[in-house]
C-alpha cells in the first residue's frame, strides 16, 4: 500500500452505483483502493465480478464487514440500498472514517417525510443533523469541512442544477414550477424485477410514481433552501429504454421580464466557475448521448415572453453526476484533491 495514498472502500460494489465507483477510484491517483464488499460471501474476487479488473485491483468482495471497513480505509462510500446506511455510517463516523452515503438515508432532513417515503423511521438523527448535501454546485465550503456526505439522487441533481440559478435570481414564480423528467433503466438499480426486464421495457415509455416519488421531498427540501421559500414541485418520472441517462424538461413561469439572452446570460455567470456544468448558448438544447460516461450536467433553455414561459433542459448521467461520478467530486473536495481528479 502505499501510504501518500488515501484508503478507499466500497460497500455496495455489485451495484451499478458501486461498480461505477470502483471503475472511477480505481483510475484516481490520489487514492487506493483496499476494501469492497457485496450482498455476501462469494468466492471470486472483484476482479473476478468485473474483468476489466484484471491486472488493476486485487480484492475480495464479501459480505460487508463494519470492522473490516473500519480497519482498512480512511473514506468509505455507502452504495447499499436505502434503509440500510444508517445502520453502518454512525461506527464508521465514530471510528473517524469519512462517510459519503449514495442511498437516501441522509438526504432528508425531516425524519417525518423520510419515513414517509422509504417506510421506516430514520435511526440516526444525531448524524442526520450534520450531514452535507452534497451538490457541490451549491454546498462546496460545507462538503470541504463536512465527514458525511448525503450523496444526492439522480433525478434531483439534473432539477436542482437547472432551477438554481432562475430561481436565485428571483426570475421563477416559485408556485409554477413542473418537471417532467425521462431516465434510463440503470436508475432503478441492479436488482430482478419483472418490470425491467429487456422485453418490458423495450420500445416503450412510461410514466411512473405520479406525486408519491421519493426525490419529491428532495427537490423540494433544496429547492427552498436556495430559495428561502417553501417550494412544491410537481415532478412526473418516466422510464425510457437506454441503460443511462436522465433528460429533465422543466416548465416555469417568469416572475419578472426574461427573454432567452438575458436567461442564458444569468446561467452562465452562475455556473461560469463550475467545472461540470456547461450552459448552452443560443436556445440550444442538450442530449443524454452528450453526457453519458461523464460527469457532467448540460442545460439549454428558452423563453416563450408571450406566454410568460421558460422551459430549460437538463440532461446528466444517472450513475455519473447522478451518483458515482458525483460522490467522487464530493470525496475530492472533502480531501483536497482536485476536484476533477479521476473524473
Amino acid at each position: 500500500m502505499n501510504n501518500s495514498k488515501i484508503r478507499v472502500g466500497i460497500a455496495g460494489v455489485t451495484g451499478y452505483t458501486g461498480e461505477e465507483l470502483v471503475k472511477i477510484l480505481s483510475r484516481h491517483e490520489g487514492v487506493e483502493m483496499t476494501y469492497v464488499s457485496g450482498r455476501e460471501d462469494r468466492a471470486e474476487k472483484i476482479q473476478d465480478i468485473f474483468p476489466y479488473l484484471l491486472g488493476t485491483l486485487d480484492l475480495a468482495c464479501n459480505a460487508f464487514s463494519l470492522e473490516e471497513a473500519i480497519e482498512k480505509t480512511d473514506v468509505v462510500f455507502l452504495a447499499l440500498p436505502h434503509t440500510n446506511s444508517m445502520q453502518y455510517a454512525p461506527e464508521l463516523l465514530k471510528a473517524g472514517k469519512k462517510v459519503i452515503d449514495v442511498s437516501a438515508d441522509y438526504r432528508l432532513q425531516n425524519t417525518a417525510e423520510y419515513e414517509k417515503f422509504y417506510n421506516v423511521p430514520h435511526t440516526d438523527s444525531a448524524n442526520l443533523k450534520q450531514a452535507v448535501y452534497g451538490l457541490p454546485e451549491l454546498h462546496r465550503k460545507a462538503i470541504a469541512k463536512a465527514t458525511l456526505i448525503a450523496n444526492p439522487g439522480c433525478y434531483p441533481t439534473g432539477a436542482i442544477l437547472a432551477l438554481a440559478p432562475g430561481l436565485t435570481a428571483g426570475t421563477f414564480d416559485v408556485d409554477s414550477i413542473q418537471i417532467d423528467a425521462k431516465s434510463g433503466v440503470t436508475g432503478a438499480g441492479r436488482k430482478a424485477s419483472k418490470d425491467l426486464l429487456f422485453s418490458e421495457v423495450n420500445e416503450s415509455l412510461k410514466a411512473y410514481k405520479l406525486f408519491e416519488h421519493q426525490h419529491v421531498p428532495e427537490i423540494d427540501q433544496e429547492l427552498s433552501v436556495v430559495t428561502g421559500k417553501k417550494i412544491s414541485v410537481v415532478f412526473v418520472p418516466h422510464l425510457i429504454a437506454i441503460n443511462r441517462g436522465i433528460l429533465s424538461t422543466i416548465y416555469v413561469k417568469l416572475a419578472k421580464k426574461a427573454d432567452t439572452a438575458s436567461l442564458i446570460a444569468d446561467y452562465q455567470k452562475f455556473y461560469k466557475d463550475e467545472p461540470f456544468v456547461k450552459v448552452y448558448p443560443d436556445g440550444k438544447l442538450p442530449e443524454i448521448k452528450s453526457v453519458v460516461h461523464t460527469n457532467f450536467c448540460h442545460i439549454g433553455m428558452k423563453v416563450n415572453e408571450e406566454k410568460n414561459l421558460a422551459v430549460i433542459v437538463s440532461v446528466i448521467d444517472n450513475l455519473g453526476k447522478g451518483a458515482a461520478g458525483q460522490a467522487v467530486q464530493n470525496m475530492n473536495i472533502m480531501c483536497g484533491f482536485g476536484e476533477q481528479t479521476g473524473l
